[in-house]
């Protein structure tokens, strides 16, 4: 049984103007689908990563997973609960303890008014996992030593440490509460390259010694290819292609998979033929028919503008576990792009 599983997951925002606007002016309801329609699910112990293009709706995914937003419709499981049987904060805080979130800015994301020490305890508090002030203030040095940093730090406060060492300290209190699931919020987009390196060996060593299991938001295909064992496309708040992540960067199967990965510098300059990402993406107020990606498509016809595909298994994936909405793909008109596999730099 999988860990985590999502069926047909939906967040919708109501971004109208305000009644009287819409009454004088005329104007209609607005609603954003941000995310529309999501399934997946994660292995004990392995890696999802879901990549895309800003405002694509990953951070929403991720924010619907630890349940800081409510789904407009679908269900989300863990480990077999379905959460939307969970009504009341007592119900939902064993499934909190078990699932943490690491968030994309170490700036913003830690109280600069608290010290690290009490930073770190606080889930141990909330979750009552210690008792004694003294076995408390120990582990959370045991914590500190985990993520590579000193004991004696704990009494520091976050604006005396770098972006690397502030995300080695966010991680410390998303271990605190002894999580099985992290959900990562592109954890390493505000760091610098070196740094990047680090958090993700980190997480990397974490992930095998405490057998965690993640979800990974991001939108660059260097990170994604060295952390995932499986990766998710994500365009208009649909998931366009998921797979392998060693098929994935090989043979790449939805159109804009592999616009995606055309954008990735050839660094030994083989003369491959590239199709650079054309267009933009369409006003999420205001989405196209069909397939959303159909206006920026080279291989789209008539049947693409009309109806919006559903994810299928191509016929020629012989060792399966991938999925692709598109009906160029179904249809057998898009021609197949071997890759070979050159793991992309960090930059």
């Amino acid at each position: 049984m999988p860990l985590v599983r999502v069926g047909g997951l939906k967040r919708y925002f109501d971004v109208s103007p305000p009644l009287l606007n819409r009454v004088l002016e005329g104007q209609r309801r607005l609603v954003l689908k941000a995310v529309d329609g999501v399934d997946f699910a994660i292995a004990r112990g392995e890696t999802f990563s879901i990549v895309g293009e800003s405002g694509c709706g990953k951070s929403t995914v991720a924010r619907l997973i630890v349940g800081l937003y409510r789904p407009s419709d679908g269900w989300i499981e863990f480990q077999g609960v379905d959460t939307r049987t969970l009504k009341t904060r007592r119900e939902m805080a064993p499934l909190r303890r078990r699932q943490q979130m690491i968030f994309q800015d170490p700036y913003a994301s830690l109280n600069p008014r608290w010290r690290v020490s009490d930073i770190i305890a606080e889930p141990i508090r909330v979750f009552r996992l210690i008792e004694g002030n003294d076995a408390i203030i120990g582990r959370v040095g045991e914590l500190l030593q985990q993520v590579g940093l000193s004991p004696a730090d704990g009494e520091k406060y976050p604006h005396e440490f770098s972006g690397g060492q502030r995300q080695r300290i966010s991680i410390a209190r998303a271990l605190a509460s002894k999580p099985e699931f992290l959900v990562c919020d592109e954890p390493t987009s505000a760091l610098d390259v070196s740094v990047q390196a680090q958090i993700l060996n980190l997480m990397k060593d974490l992930q095998r010694e405490l057998k965690l299991t993640y979800l990974f938001i991001s939108h660059n295909l260097a990170v994604v290819y060295h952390i995932s064992d499986h990766v998710g496309v994500m365009y208009l708040g649909r998931l366009v292609e998921v797979a392998p992540t060693r098929t994935l960067f090989t043979r790449p199967r939805h159109p804009y998979t592999r616009m995606l990965l055309d954008t990735i510098p050839d660094l030994e300059m083989t003369g491959r033929q590239r199709n650079p990402v054309a267009g933009e993406v369409p006003n999420p107020l205001n989405p196209p028919t069909g397939c959303a990606f159909h206006p920026r498509c080279s291989f789209a016809n008539e049947r693409c503008r009309a109806e919006r595909p559903e994810p299928i298994a191509p016929k020629d994936d012989a060792k399966g576990g991938v999925l692709v909405a598109c009906h160029a793909v179904e249809e057998g008109r898009l021609p197949a792009d071997e890759r070979s596999l050159r793991p992309p730099a960090l930059r």
